[in-house]
């Protein structure tokens, strides 16, 4: 038998289910998800390895207008996933018909020669068929191009096999591309990075999840205990008075649970000690970009 090995890229709009979709597939979390916007901001390599081959997916962030220098890096992140792609699972919410995002996206991403599978997501949100049927002529409309569709719940994993089956049968043959118990790229810093990011997005609402960066600043892993020390950043001196919270108890949360999800990652004690810092308009500079992680390579 032969083995197919190649890359997918994952494009959509902002929380149309992306990170919930790897994270359903590899049946671990290694990318972050909720339910704000941005809470994917770089393209993260996911490795699915079965006896018929391995697909690398690449998570993207979401597509949307950018508003400053941090968004025009998102856009890049997705645009660059494309043109190294084998195939583009383009992801649209299939509870909704087709809106001006999901058609910026058609005609400036995913206008290419690589092949396209429509996956529509949520249709679980929907009980009535018809609908979800009217919808879809609003996606396949889009193209001029008859591309295959397939209906799944990235959040329950309804139909997961059947993408898995198409994506396969779109993938060029060869032998696997990574070592076959490799799950993600990610370092262990990436990891702790984005994890605090999350739990920053899960308790703060507003601008704080936007203004947000996080970098670890010492890991030293040893037998028994990781102790890593991290820095968060934002933009005014107001949003680290939310950040740390009466008496220093939003900040204490957030490190409580960050610390307790990377416990059950590293399967070990960890310390985590967290720092707020303000970077003014880091969103607008190039330089803090950099040094946050956020620039094309």
């Amino acid at each position: 038998m032969f083995m197919k090995s190649g890359f997918t890229a994952i494009i959509g709009r902002p929380n149309v289910g992306k990170s919930t979709l790897l994270n359903q597939i590899l049946g671990q979390k290694i990318v972050i998800a909720t339910d704000k916007a941005q809470t994917t901001r770089k393209r993260i390599k996911g490795i699915y390895t079965t006896d018929e081959g391995q697909i690398v997916f690449i998570d993207t962030p979401g597509v949307h207008k950018p508003l400053n220098k941090l968004g025009e890096f998102l856009l890049d992140e997705a645009k660059i996933a494309v043109p190294d792609a084998d195939l583009i699972l383009f992801l649209v919410d299939g509870s909704e018909p087709a809106g001006k995002g999901d058609k910026w996206i058609a005609q400036n991403i995913l206008q290419t020669d690589i092949p396209v599978i429509i996956v529509m997501n949520k249709v679980d949100k929907t009980k009535k068929i018809e609908k979800i049927e009217e919808n879809l002529l609003t996606y396949k409309t889009l193209f001029e191009k008859n591309y295959p569709v397939v209906r799944i719940s990235a959040k329950t994993g309804r139909n997961i096999d059947t993408l898995l089956k198409n994506i396969y049968k779109n993938l060029p043959e060869g032998e696997l591309l990574y070592p076959e118990d490799i799950v993600t790229e990610e370092t262990m810093r990436d990891v702790t990075e984005e994890i605090i990011r999350e739990k920053i997005l899960l308790n703060t609402s507003d601008e704080i999840p936007h203004s947000v960066a996080v970098k670890v600043d010492r890991y030293q892993e040893s037998d028994d205990i990781d102790r890593i020390y991290a820095n968060i950043f934002c933009e005014t001196k107001s949003q680290k008075g939310i950040l740390i919270g009466k008496g220093g108890n939003l900040l204490k949360k957030i490190g409580t649970e960050a610390r307790l999800e990377l416990e059950k990652i590293t399967e070990k004690k960890v310390f985590l000690g967290l720092e707020v810092k303000v970077e003014k308009d880091w969103r607008k500079k190039q330089t803090s970009l950099k040094n946050f992680g956020y620039e094309q390579e």
